[in-house]
């Protein structure tokens, strides 16, 4: 093992705790720290012919770090059995003495991120490219499928999740004033946009488990065919409405042409694949949309307010706040 230390993470401290829960034995070998997220720390490595992700709080921590660590394990554990791609969870630590975080480890993923770049043959085939997009619809409708109860999730949310949304953000949003230096939302019709939702909100529903966080910078692809291997980074995971995590593709897809792919689906093909495998009721999926790029811009915001303080990089606070502005603008287009 070249470092004890990756981004702060103790990884000596890291073996003993593997020891005692009999993963493997002996150095942890070709440690590397993964790029590509701006809110967590992954880490991974071998030990003794077996691979790991470790998945740990940043090192500026936010208030509920711990928590959104230990649910986001709870939720991999939960969804095993489900044909729900995603990262399998290997053993997941609540108790902050080991590593001063909560944390967890997963299988890696045999994957790769269209962010990243197109290997062939998918960079040059236009069929598998919206068959790529059209696996991502098939996903979130696999997860809307899982019935949250039966696999231990019945506690996992509170009840009138649709209808706490808007002001839940406003709040979050109001919140970040509390961040040293930063000047207040730069946000293009923020206002309008909420009233709209709290007019316009769908009176009927049907809970499930949602991601959150569901787009194209958070799925793998396999390297040999034109589906999705994992969805990963799910710690905005809840028990909500899932047509939020449709929302949230298509926002954001409309933000960066989908996949950036010249062969990918249209908007109505991905909705009509998503209603292909799920019974929920798409006829205000104009709505899940704008409240996706609401959510999400929100979210994202926080970066922006964080980076003011010193607790972010200025550069993706910057970034994120141009996201913000963006989805924002696309929201306002579906009023």
């Amino acid at each position: 093992m070249a470092e004890a230390l990756v981004d702060g993470v103790d990884l000596v401290a890291l073996m003993a705790w593997m020891d005692e829960q009999g993963l493997g034995a002996g150095e942890l070998t070709e440690v590397e720290q993964l790029t590509g997220g701006t809110q967590n720390i992954l880490v991974r490595f071998v030990r003794r012919g077996r691979g790991y992700v470790l998945r740990h709080p940043p090192p500026h921590k936010r208030a509920r770090s711990d928590d959104t660590m230990r649910r986001e394990a709870r939720v991999l554990g939960a969804i095993a059995d489900t044909d729900v791609p995603h990262p399998r969870l290997i053993a997941a630590c609540g108790d902050v003495d080991v590593l001063g975080s909560a944390f967890f480890l997963m299988e890696p993923i045999d994957g790769f991120n269209v962010i990243e770049g197109l290997p062939e043959p998918h960079a040059s085939r236009p069929d598998w490219q919206a068959e790529m997009s059209l696996s991502m619809a098939d996903a979130i409708a696999a997860l809307g499928r899982v019935d949250h109860e039966a696999v231990g999730l019945g506690d996992f949310g509170k009840p009138g999740w649709l209808e706490r949304q808007v002001e839940r953000w406003r709040s979050h949003l109001e919140g970040y004033g509390a961040f040293d230096g930063y000047p207040g939302p730069d946000i293009p019709r923020v206002h309008d946009i909420a009233e709209w939702l709290r007019a316009n909100q769908p009176t009927e529903w049907k809970p499930g488990i949602i991601h959150g966080d569901f787009h194209a910078g958070n799925v793998l692809f396999h390297r040999d065919r034109p589906t999705l291997a994992a969805a990963v980074d799910w710690e905005l995971s809840t028990i909500g409405d899932p047509l939020i995590d449709l929302g949230h593709f298509l926002g954001t897809s409309a933000l960066t042409s989908g996949l950036g792919l010249p062969g990918q689906a249209t908007r109505r093909e991905i909705i009509d694949r998503y209603g292909a495998g799920s019974e929920r009721d798409l006829s205000a999926i104009d709505w899940y949309e704008v409240m996706a790029c609401y959510r999400l811009g929100i979210i994202l915001e926080g970066t922006h307010a964080r980076a003011f303080a010193g607790k972010a990089p200025v550069e993706i606070g910057d970034q994120l706040h141009a996201t913000t502005v963006a989805l924002f603008t696309h929201a306002a287009t579906l009023l």
